[in-house]
């Protein structure tokens, strides 16, 4: 039986997730930036959640604030702003942590001007990669289309969250159709945990067991609900895909498309 310890946030973790905590792994989908969107509303508690995300082996993370949706539309200088004023507070009380832009951008026509213009944030700001979201209830008529577009146009979407979208839930198998035309696959970290809604969870077990998923991260927005925490994950979807596929989802393909490299 695996021991459990406690790191500094009082989660508790099995000596199987400490194991991951050596490796640096990356979150590509965060709510960590203050007032911009429904995320943190202060500096400080931006902070709390980077000491969190640190203690559990994170050391980079990409600010994705909800984008175009008709509610949250901040501008990509003030993104990028708030990005560098969050940076800055780290090295100053050395948290080892380096966050780098982006959006959660909400699926809407002109969306490829809009990346071309740089009126939205790709990963990194490098024009290459955005995180896209669909509504939770339905997939709009000619997203399959939509996406094929995208990746025509040099611009490959990671759909956010797949596992919490009610249409991919009954019906997963249109993830991978997706996947086919080009997108790329993002699941939330909690969703493979015991305490789970159990429709995500067996949407999110269905896409690793059909290797559908490219990448775990927290889109975390405070501490309660869904903390910046991969480790726990990563230790779920190893005994799915095994150790070093479960790695892989945290480490080196994040780290490729922040780098702007597609995943082979």
């Amino acid at each position: 039986m695996l021991k459990k310890d406690s790191d500094i946030t009082g989660t508790k973790l099995t000596s199987y997730e400490k194991y991951y905590n050596n490796f640096l792994m990356i979150d590509i989908h965060t709510h960590i930036l203050p007032s911009i969107d429904d995320g943190p509303e202060t500096i400080e508690e931006s902070i709390e959640l980077c000491k969190v995300a640190a203690s559990d082996g994170i050391k980079k993370i990409v600010a994705t604030p909800h984008s175009n949706n008709g509610v949250y539309e901040p501008k990509s200088s003030e993104i990028i702003k708030a990005v560098d004023a969050l940076n800055t507070q780290l090295v100053v009380q050395q948290i080892d942590i380096d966050i780098f832009p982006g959006a959660e951008i909400h699926i809407s026509e002109g969306l490829v001007e809009s990346v071309k213009n740089g009126d939205v944030l790709t990963i990194n700001n490098g024009g290459k990669f955005i995180l896209l979201e669909f509504p939770f209830v339905f997939i709009p008529p000619g997203s399959d289309k939509f996406v094929f577009n995208l990746k025509a146009n040099g611009i490959i979407p990671i759909i956010a969250h797949a596992e919490r979208i009610s249409a991919f839930q009954r019906k997963p198998e249109l993830v991978e159709q997706m996947v086919t035309i080009g997108a790329r696959v993002q699941i939330n970290a909690n969703c493979l945990s015991k305490r789970a809604d159990r429709g995500e969870r067996k949407c999110a077990e269905w896409l690793l067991k059909k290797k559908l998923v490219h990448f775990i991260a927290s889109d975390t927005h405070s501490l309660r609900g869904r903390p910046p925490i991969l480790s726990e994950a990563v230790g779920c979807a190893s005994r799915i895909v095994g150790k070093e596929e479960a790695r892989a989802l945290v480490c080196r393909n994040p780290e490729q498309i922040i780098n702007g490299l597609d995943i082979c």
